[in-house]
Order: C-alpha cells, then structure tokens, then sequence
C-alpha cells in the first residue's frame, strides 16, 4: 500500500442531520457512544494497510479538528505516514469546494507531492467496515482506469445514489446519479446497483480528469455527476461489488443522511446481534478514548423511601455515565451522561454530558451534548407538544433536541468546549 494515497471527503454540511450538524460537520457527529462517523473510514483505512491519509475539511470544521487532534495523531511522520487535515485554501481560485471533484482539484498540487501511484477517494459519513486493500487490489489486476465501490440496493433506495449497469467483465457501462426510476440489475429487478461513493483511480488519469473537469463551465465538478458518466466509454472502469467472499450476501454499509436513519443504525447496536459488529478484535474501529472512570450503577434502598434502581437493559453504556437509581433501555449513553433517581429513558440516544434530572421521562429521542433535562419532564410522549416546544420531530416521530434548544425558561445547555 506504500504507493496509495487515501483522500476522505469529510467537508458535507450534513444538513438533513440538523440539529445535530448545527455546530459539527457531519463526519464529526457522534455514533455508537464512544465514536464519531469519521473513525470508520479512518479505522478501515488503517485496518487495510492505507497509513498515507489526507483528509478534506470545510464547513464547521472545528471539532472534527479537535477530535483528529486528540484521537488520529499516532502515525509516524518518519516513515511517511499521516492523518493530515486539508482545510479549503483557495489555492486555485477564491471559491469555497464546489463539488467533490472540486474539493480534490481545489488540492491537486498537495496530492501530487505525495508522488501517490493510485489514489483512493473515500466518504467520511458513512458506516461500515471495509478491506480497501482487497479493492485496491482488484483495481490494479485489472489494469482498469478506475474503480468504483458498488453495493445493491432497493430500487426506491437507488434514487439516492449513483446508479449503474456492468457487464460481465464488472466493466460499467452505464452510470446515473439519482435517478428518479433507477434500473434494475438483470439479477434482481427489485434492485439495483449503487455507488458507495468510493473510487480507486490511477493517479496520473485522476489528475488529467480533474484538470478537464475544471476547465468545463456547465459542470458541476462532481464525482458521481461529471467525472464517473464522462470516463465510461473511452476508458476502463470498473465496478468493485461491495460483498461477503464466501456467502454473496451483501455487507453492512449505511448512509445516515437523515435523523431516521441515523437513528436507527445506531440503535441497530444494542440488538442482540448487532449487524455491525463493533466487538470484532481483528478489526477494531479506533477513537479517542477520554482518561474517565468506569460507568456506575447505583443502588440505594432506605427503609419506607422509594427504593433508587439504577440499572441498563439492553444498552451501550460508556466511560463516566453514572445511572443514579433511574433505569435505562434500549438505548446509548456517551461518555459522562448521567440518569438521576426514578428517570426513565428508553430507545433514546444521549450524546456526552447529558443529564436527565429526577423523576423525568425520555423515550425516542436523541439528545445533544451537555443538555441537561429538567426534573419531571416529559420527553418523546406528546409529540405536539414536543414540536411546540420547538423540537424537531422526525418522520418516524424521533424527537431531537439540540445543544441550544431550551424548555421554556428552563435553559437547558450547559457550557462547554
């Protein structure tokens, strides 16, 4: 892998996740407790070899900084290893990235200084987990231009994506971004094949694509719009179908563009078998793991008072919570969330620091960093009036309270970095 640079798109606005990517990008919003999206990629990059990485910011960059700072700073410059962050430079011109072939043109002279043979384009806001080595590998067997990383999908879902048809040979030989009737594959009319948004290129044909991209008034300088329709034809490009070795079956790859979906694949976690499997050594997804102490549960019974059972059924739980007498289910709980006595929460996600006050109830719901819910309220039980209080609420009926929503004259974001 020492000729392949890795560039991880990680500058999207994320605005169907609101109000979560208010003050964060999206890669920067918090998954599964203990990570952020972008720790998959990343994690997966490490994990397939891939120790020369750069990393393109723009909008609400500041924590994703602070937390590549903290977590991603452990490779060796000496042997040319890196996680660095590309923030917009306007080198070229005086536009901010206009596309995602943009955003790379906008650093060509950056990439060509690391001298790479292939470049890998990744997404950084997206959930799974991927040998890009096996890709890579099939990319350069193949002697293809590029490769695109394809996984099926639901024909309604492939309205979404980028679209394709390949030949027998894997070679596409169609491609349309969000279709509106996507075709099917000739295996399977209920479904069809989507980009994952991962490209493998050779280096010197990215660079000429680019650079003729650029000078193109009518595009849009986009991957998935401009660059993959315009090189199929006169060139070779090849998809790369994203599935189990032994079984076919597809593997777990998922796109939380939205509340719902967010929702759901972090839940997805707490189930009994996990369809992502975040307790698998071989492949471990890396973060950065604060100096807390170990969650508490609390138990207290006084005599004719009402007994304090902390307790979490069916739940991630992590470093620093403490469930002071009030239960938990089905739910995630970041680092230093605490649930006071006879609280309730269930099918609830709650970021870092969030306190739920005695007596209070929260069910389906997700909870930004810090914000603390005061005594006896109710959260998740009257839609109405959860949307009254200026709450979004979600198709699904998810209630989602951000890091400066307040109730009523009750403030209830606490400070912090």
């Amino acid at each position: 892998m020492r000729g392949v640079l890795a560039l991880i798109l990680a500058g999207g606005k994320g605005t169907r996740l609101e109000p979560l990517t208010r003050d964060r990008a999206k890669p920067a919003v918090p998954f599964g407790g203990a990570y952020r999206i972008i720790d998959f990629t990343l994690s997966n990059c490490i994990n397939s070899g891939l120790r020369r990485i750069l990393l393109l910011s723009q909008y609400k960059a500041a924590s994703l900084n602070r937390h590549l700072n903290h977590g991603w700073r452990f490779l060796c410059s000496e042997l040319d290893e890196f996680v660095d962050i590309l923030p917009p430079q306007q080198r070229i011109d005086e536009n901010w990235y206009q596309g995602t072939a943009d955003a790379v043109y906008q650093n060509i002279y950056t990439i060509e200084q690391c001298r790479p043979a292939y470049v890998v384009i990744l997404s950084g806001d997206h959930i799974y987990k991927m040998d890009y080595s096996e890709l890579i590998r099939d990319h350069i067997e193949s002697e293809a231009d590029a490769t695109v990383g394809c996984i099926p999908v639901s024909l309604e879902e492939g309205t979404e994506f980028g679209v394709m048809q390949i030949d027998s040979s894997r070679r596409i030989i169609d491609f349309a971004e969000k279709p509106a009737n996507p075709k099917p594959s000739p295996e399977d009319p209920t479904q069809c094949l989507a980009s994952m948004g991962i490209y493998v290129f050779n280096a010197n044909f990215l660079f000429e694509q680019l650079c003729r991209d650029a000078t193109d008034r009518d595009s849009s300088h986009d991957f998935g719009k401009n660059i993959i329709p315009e090189i199929i034809g006169p060139y070779d490009v090849r998809a790369f179908p994203f599935h189990d070795k032994n079984t076919g079956t597809r593997r777990y790859w998922r796109d939380v563009g939205t509340l719902d979906s967010y929702y759901e694949a972090n839940l997805d976690l707490v189930s009994v078998k996990p369809n992502l499997n975040l307790y698998d050594s071989r492949w471990p997804i890396r973060t950065y793991q604060p100096p807390l102490p170990p969650p508490k549960f609390v138990f207290n019974y006084d005599g004719d008072k009402r007994p304090r059972v902390g307790k979490a059924v069916d739940s991630l739980v992590c470093s620093g919570s403490i469930v002071s007498g009030g239960e938990v289910e089905r739910s995630i709980l970041s680092s230093n969330v605490r649930v006071n006595s006879w609280a309730s929460v269930k099918n609830s996600i709650l970021f870092e620091g969030v306190e739920i006050g005695r007596d209070a109830q929260v069910q389906n719901a997700i909870i930004d960093k810090n914000v603390v819910i005061p005594e006896e309220t109710r959260i998740g039980f009257d839609i109405e009036e959860d949307r009254a209080r200026g709450f979004v609420v979600t198709e699904s009926g998810i209630v989602v309270i951000g890091k400066s929503d307040s109730l009523g004259d009750y403030q209830m974001f606490r400070d912090s970095a």
